[in-house]
């Protein structure tokens, strides 16, 4: 019996009211709610993938880039990627159809 009386008083339907109310806003509502929280990390998810991604390609383009400093590997990067070549010299480029 005191249980029920308990549930039936005004005192616990007050905060019962209130907490849920405050809960609701809480989540929902407030400008530092659960749902602007979950957009905010999907955010900083997406950039930290960027940021990897480029600090990837940064790392492989510096490579390159210290390749480079020889000239035998500056000739050879010219040569297979702009398809440059020597004064009396003559290209002749190859490429294999893989579609029948």
């Amino acid at each position: 019996m005191p249980l029920q009386k308990i549930k039936n008083s005004s005192f616990f339907n007050k905060y019962v009211i209130v907490g849920v109310g405050f809960a609701f806003w809480m989540l929902f509502l407030d400008e530092n709610s659960w749902l602007n929280h979950r957009k905010i990390n999907a955010e900083i998810e997406k950039l930290q993938k960027e940021k990897n991604y480029y600090e990837t390609e940064i790392a492989k383009d510096q490579k390159i880039i210290n390749d480079l400093d020889n000239d035998d590997k500056a000739e050879k990067f010219a040569r297979e990627v702009y398809k440059m070549k020597k004064k009396d010299e003559d290209i002749y480029i190859i490429s294999y159809d893989t579609i029948r």
